[in-house]
């Protein structure tokens, strides 16, 4: 279970698991957990999380944290009015629908918005068409449900800006979620956390890496690769920029080649942190961090 910033694409919370179904309580519970790690000046929270983060108690829990959201739908059939459909685009053979709807054993009633793609028609050329015996059989649906007013086809809009945490859960595997150094689950939860902590550690250098250029754009310029890659790559443009280490008075010292471009930056970029590791508590007095935060849960 892992819970992704949108905005700064950092890891906030996440949970290895066994390879059991997700229970709504567990859900429910590693939402309740997710307020205690956002700073305080965030004021507003879109959750975006997939269908196993379905349930009663899942919503209970983002109602309770105040949270807005957009669940994908698993296992629910709302009622859809048949004369509701409608489609935004006349070009694009998509319609859009939404209803209010309280599934077996829920508290209240809730917001379900529903997109609907027909399905395209094979045959062969001597063939004729043999429709479906059903409406529901010529569609492809992605059913949400959600507590955001406004258009069914802008919600779901908002939705698909999740699509992104398949490339950071990419990016986490490659940095060793993917390796499993033991048959202990608990030596696996431990390391689990290390990964994560890693992954953030470079997150947090490529963020650093472009506010520190953000000045000077005639430096920024051997620095691209550090921003725009991927973590790994990112890693990889740091590691090999041209530097030995010495012993100078008993001190060890790294040196930078003049002669590579991309120490400039690079020596801009280490005055930036020295810089920003100076003040007490940075973090607390940054106004300029985002008061609304879309979370992805996967």
């Amino acid at each position: 279970m892992l819970c992704f910033i949108d905005e700064t694409r950092e890891y906030l919370a996440g949970k290895l698991r066994k390879g059991k179904t997700m229970s709504g309580e567990e859900a429910a519970a590693f939402i309740e957990q997710i307020k205690s790690y956002l700073p305080g000046c965030v004021e507003k929270v879109l959750l975006r999380a997939d269908g196993e983060f379905l349930s009663w108690k899942s919503v209970q829990a983002c109602i309770a944290a105040g949270f807005q959201f957009i669940i994908a739908n698993k296992g629910c059939n709302p009622p859809f009015d048949p004369n509701a459909w409608y489609r935004p685009w006349k070009r694009k053979d998509i319609e859009y629908n939404s209803c209010t709807y309280k599934p077996i054993g829920w508290g209240l009633e809730c917001r379900f918005v529903a997109m609907r793609i027909a399905k395209e028609q094979k045959q062969a050329s001597n063939q004729a068409v043999q429709c479906e015996l059903f409406e529901e059989q010529r569609y492809t649906y992605r059913i949400f449900c959600t507590d955001l007013p406004g258009k069914a086809h802008h919600v779901i809009a908002e939705y698909d800006k999740r699509a992104d945490v398949e490339n950071l859960i990419g990016e986490a595997k490659r940095e060793g979620l993917d390796a499993i150094p033991s048959g202990k689950f608990k030596n696996n939860y431990a390391f689990f956390q290390i990964v994560m902590l890693a992954y953030n550690i470079w997150r947090y250098m490529k963020i650093m890496a472009q506010m520190s250029t953000k000045s000077s754009t005639s430096q920024a310029k051997g620095f691209e690769g550090v921003m725009t890659n991927t973590i790994r790559i990112a890693r990889l443009r740091l590691l090999f920029i041209a530097a030995k280490v010495v012993k100078d008075s008993n001190r060890d010292k790294v040196k930078y080649s003049i002669h590579d471009a991309r120490t400039p930056p690079m020596m801009k970029f280490l005055k930036f942190l020295d810089a920003v590791r100076s003040k007490p508590r940075p973090w607390a007095n940054d106004i300029t961090r985002s008061q609304h935060f879309a979370l992805q849960l996967s």
